[in-house]
């Protein structure tokens, strides 16, 4: 398969974008359709209604399910991020969007609740500011040359974030580092992809 990273072809690339519906529902993840589309539609609209923007507790549950839907279940980590009280969840996550535009801050202040790395961090903040943050996965991540080995750290995630927004920008609009993430993530297959090369 051709790396879609290095192909300046605006086509390809659209392709890629426009076959992301089909990829999730190749998944084959019962609830993952439904909570993609939550995921992209509802959950962005939903914090830029609120006065200061956050995510509540249910969403947060809502994104690591989300997550681990189109990746890799780790149950604990969900335990973990159920057990986060509602208000610490508010808390934090509206200081984390009041950090936006900041390339780090946002990701380190969502990291500080239980159960959240740099991938779950990044989802929200993807969610709140898609021209800024991509969603961290680590089939992207292993399309992106000189990031090295995927590894879930903020210092990772930062260089994969920048890389994705020099590409966003060399695409040009509408084109942001979360819809060159969603991109590449179907050009791939997903998970499905990865498990069919095998």
């Amino acid at each position: 398969m051709a790396t879609l990273w290095k192909s300046d072809d605006a086509a390809a690339w659209q392709a890629a974008l426009d076959a992301y519906a089909s990829v999730i529902a190749a998944q084959e993840v019962a609830r993952l359709p439904e909570l993609d589309r939550w995921y992209r539609d509802d959950l962005p609209a939903a914090i830029a209604s609120r006065r200061t923007a956050h995510v509540t507790h249910d969403e947060l549950v809502r994104v690591t399910e989300w997550k681990m839907a189109r990746g890799i279940f780790r149950p604990r980590n969900l335990v973990l991020v159920r057990g986060n009280p509602a208000d610490v969840v508010e808390k934090t996550s509206t200081a984390a969007l009041a950090a936006i535009p900041d390339s780090r801050r946002p990701i380190a202040l969502l990291a500080e609740l239980a159960g959240v790395g740099p991938a779950t961090a990044s989802a929200i903040a993807a969610a709140a500011a898609p021209d800024i943050y991509p969603f961290f996965d680590e089939l992207v991540g292993a399309q992106v040359p000189g990031l090295g080995t995927v590894a879930f750290t903020p210092a990772y995630y930062a260089k994969y974030a920048a890389a994705l927004r020099d590409r966003a920008d060399k695409l040009g609009a509408p084109w942001t580092p979360a819809t060159v993430e969603q991109a590449l993530w179907a050009h791939v297959g997903g998970k499905a992809g990865t498990r069919k090369k095998k």
